[in-house]
């Protein structure tokens, strides 16, 4: 697709067609999002919990799910791979891109992001509705892309060789260990030789600043087209806003670290970290 982005009066001609809406929205505050979805919502929404369809193997927060997790949960929401659909959260872009970064990674061609989120919806007067959708059950056939992601040991192993460069989207008093992880049991710091880059300046208004923009931000941190990024957070889910914002200006070699600083950061490892 030509866009990772869809606006609020493009979706709203495509309701009565196929398209799939699903309602991405997650808090790291732990407020039920799927309470407030229940409440309203986009016509034929559905909602993707996070913390549900994740793999509960790991003893991580939230990783992503294995393909046949993945498969298993969109089937029950009636999503097929060859399927156009539609992400948006309660926030305007914040878990959204997550959930669009879970399709990319099992192949999905059709996935966007919907401009500005719900709010952007409800303020273009557009209708919502508390009924529950019902589909009918279909079958997905996922393509699992291992590009998309990199573990730990990968990175440790790529430090000394300028293999990448390492993004971070947790806010710059988290990167330089001023503040406490929101999470117990995590040092402070980064991951050397990462950069700082904060999701919030990549945003405006609930949306993706321009392309323009985003060229700029980028440019200015010496990033080249021909460079692999790693993108990272504290938990993997801001981590897919830099994905998606790089999606969008065409940077393609980039690689999310799912296990992020909640991984990275604990104190019984020896990980290396910088200040």
């Amino acid at each position: 697709m030509s866009s990772s982005q869809i606006g609020v009066e493009c979706l709203s001609k495509l309701l009565s067609a196929h398209v799939k809406i699903i309602d991405g929205s997650w808090a790291l505050d732990g407020t039920d999002m799927k309470a407030s979805f229940l409440t309203a919502h986009i016509t034929t929404a559905q909602f993707f919990d996070i913390e549900a369809i994740r793999d509960h193997n790991i003893d991580l927060p939230h990783m992503a799910p294995s393909p046949a997790k993945f498969a298993e949960a969109m089937g029950e929401m009636g999503i097929s791979e060859t399927d156009h659909v539609v992400i948006y959260d309660q926030q305007g872009l914040f878990s959204a891109a997550r959930v669009w970064w879970t399709f990319k990674l099992m192949g999905h061609a059709k996935v966007q992001v919907l401009k500005g989120g719900f709010p952007a919806w409800q303020a273009a007067d557009q209708s919502v509705t508390e009924d529950i959708h019902s589909p009918r059950q279909a079958a997905y056939r996922p393509d699992f892309q291992d590009r998309m992601v990199i573990g730990m040991d990968e990175i440790i192993a790529g430090l000394d060789h300028d293999q990448f460069m390492i993004f971070d989207a947790r806010p710059r008093a988290r990167f330089h260990g001023l503040v406490p992880e929101p999470r117990a049991g995590l040092r402070g710091g980064h991951i050397p030789q990462s950069h700082s880059l904060p999701y919030t300046e990549l945003i405006t208004e609930g949306q993706l600043k321009s392309k323009d923009e985003l060229h700029a931000i980028f440019a200015q941190t010496g990033l080249t087209p021909d460079k692999t990024v790693v993108t990272t957070c504290g938990s993997g889910v801001t981590a897919a806003i830099l994905a998606f914002a790089l999606s969008e200006i065409g940077h393609e070699k980039v690689r999310l670290y799912d296990g992020s600083w909640a991984q990275w950061g604990q104190e019984q490892l020896s990980t290396p970290i910088s200040i």
